[in-house]
């Protein structure tokens, strides 16, 4: 063996064909991203690495080589989810396996659920979670800890950006626009010392146009919030990266698919914005990059979407391509049209063989603190005094989705305390705080959700560690918040003092731990048992756990009070 040979890493040996490869994809149409091209090459792997393209496998391939024979199919980079919710519903150990199925072999996600409890913490517990899966996991440091707008900050900008320099965090994931524009706020620090250290910055600026959009553009590089094609240019026109989104909250192709009619590619990203367990068993970003292509964005460009360009923008050396020195994450479709993923091949294993996956659930051992965060309730928490004009109290109106209104309703009248009054649409609203500083709770009145009889308690609230329980009276909003208490977090829904469904999620009281064939089996009869107590709200599921969401306007609870979005104040049940 000579000097040269001696010293050369096995993926140096392997691309000039002095050894053998791991393994041979070959046969198949390669897609490279950096071209928008498919070339009739073969991709060599050695050591998790693409060592070589090439268009002789058979001077790779050994008698241990393992070898996937592609026929003629699409052989592209593993997808990139570019913003997702892995701390929410579903515990990731416990699902990724459905993520690989559809293709996706690298998500970014965000931590808005589990830092309201843990703050910097949250961002080191996902990370030890997802160290050892055969998926790729990045993290962004969440900034709602150390927000001021409608309650005291749980932590300081300094606490949470020591977790930027951990590896695989990318930078700050998203916060309302609110928070950052037109006035001072604690975050900017957290975006100062983001950028001061090359990471990225993230925002929610649903509603945002004009010169809020401007100064937000000075703080972020980022957003996913664009529901039209003019939303999507305009956040191009501002020089912020923009993250179109297909999944379980909503399917935006369409805008995409007018923006990209408008201004071509120009460097738009692929996500999910979350895929809840029911949708995840059918897919991930196979159906986001479906999707895009369906509503005109042509195949090479929907699949450098969901590629190269998230993996540029993030900094994700390695991911997103098949160039040699990449990571060996490879997918072979059946269809391109349609997306069909038969084969994936994560750092350099095969996960996912002609449709069938070859791993499971690998559950991670948590430590005991993410376990018990579920307070029960104050005795005298839902009395809620009668006030001297209670004819106009101040309300939530359930608009569809997450969207609210203000309104003003009639409470019932006991005792001189207001109570629930659900033959006039009128149910009471309690959160209570569970983050470590605990700061006491609310309790309001919503409308438009249509509950008959009975109650809902859940700890599964967007952006906020709370305790929220919803019903027609407080003897069965006790009982739910009670039984939620037992469970360590997740849904519990309760009729004339008898649980009639729930679903466990301890970790955190945002994750269930159980395969996600279960989960979504639960989640069904959480609905289920809510339209049987007479909800009518389009998706209650979703209504009900962004009840606490200020991302989007116009009135939300928190444990301060109501929270005006759009006056940028908190306020109570007086009008």
């Amino acid at each position: 063996m000579s000097d040269t040979e001696g010293s050369a890493s096995a993926v140096q040996r392997v691309a000039r064909g002095d050894q053998h490869a791991d393994l041979v994809v070959r046969g198949g149409r390669v897609y490279r991203p950096e071209t928008r091209q498919f070339d009739a090459v073969a991709v060599a792997v050695v050591n998790d690495t693409v060592a070589a393209l090439t268009d002789d496998p058979d001077r790779v391939t050994g008698p241990g080589t393992t070898v996937v024979e592609a026929s003629e199919k699409a052989v592209v980079p593993g997808f990139v989810d570019a913003h997702t919710h892995l701390d929410l519903h579903q515990a990731f150990d416990y699902a990724y396996q459905y993520a690989l199925r559809g293709g996706t072999t690298t998500l970014v996600t965000e931590l808005a659920s589990w830092g309201e409890l843990a703050g910097a913490d949250a961002v080191d517990a996902m990370l030890d979670a997802t160290r050892d899966l055969p998926v790729s996991v990045y993290a962004t440091v969440p900034p709602g800890p150390c927000l001021d707008t409608f309650t005291s900050p749980l932590c300081s900008p300094d606490d949470l950006a020591a977790a930027l320099d951990r590896d695989r965090v990318v930078g700050v994931g998203e916060a309302a626009w609110i928070h950052a524009v037109n006035h001072e706020s604690p975050v900017h620090d957290l975006y100062d010392a983001a950028h001061d250290r090359g990471k990225t910055v993230g925002s929610h600026a649903a509603g945002c146009r004009g010169d809020a959009l401007a100064e937000l553009a000075t703080l972020v590089d980022d957003d996913h919030e664009s529901i039209s094609g003019r939303d999507h240019v305009a956040r191009v026109e501002n020089g912020i990266h923009s993250i179109a989104r297909v999944g379980t909250i909503r399917d935006d192709a369409a805008a995409l698919g007018d923006a990209y009619a408008e201004v071509g590619d120009a460097d738009f990203s692929l996500s999910t914005d979350g895929t809840w367990p029911r949708d995840l068993v059918d897919g991930a970003m196979d159906a986001a990059v479906e999707r895009a292509i369906e509503e005109g964005v042509e195949p090479v460009d929907a699949l450098r979407m969901a590629t190269l360009t998230p993996a540029k923008h993030f900094g994700l050396d390695g991911k997103g391509t098949l160039a040699p020195g990449a990571d060996a994450d490879i997918l072979v479709l059946d269809s391109l049209d349609d997306v069909d993923v038969s084969t994936v091949v994560a750092g350099g294993e095969v996960v996912v063989d002609t449709h069938d996956l070859q791993v499971g659930p690998r559950p991670h051992d948590y430590p005991e603190h993410a376990y018990d965060t579920t307070p029960r309730l104050p005795d005298d928490f839902l009395a809620v005094p009668a006030p001297d004009d209670p004819a106009a109290v101040r309300a939530i109106e359930h608009e569809g989705g997450l969207l609210t209104a203000e309104t003003t309703v009639s409470p019932s009248v006991r005792d001189d305390e207001l109570h629930a009054d659900p033959d006039n649409d009128v149910l009471k609203a309690a959160l209570y705080d569970r983050s470590p500083a605990n700061r006491g709770g609310f309790v309001g009145f919503l409308t438009g959700v249509g509950m008959d009889a009975g109650a809902v308690a859940t700890t599964i609230t967007w952006e906020t560690a709370g305790v929220l329980a919803v019903g027609a009276n407080d003897a069965d909003m006790r009982t739910a918040a009670d039984r939620l208490a037992e469970l360590g977090g997740g849904w519990v829904v309760v009729e004339e003092g008898e649980v009639v469904t729930e679903l466990p999620a301890p970790l955190y009281g945002f994750c269930t731990t159980r395969d996600v064939t279960e989960t979504e089996q639960h989640i069904g009869a959480v609905e289920e048992a809510l339209r049987n107590l007479g909800v009518t709200a389009d998706r209650p599921f979703l209504a009900l756990q962004t009840l606490t969401f200020v991302g989007v306007p116009a009135l939300k609870l928190t444990a301060d009070g109501y929270a005006d979005v759009k006056n940028r104040e908190t306020v109570g049940l007086s009008t």
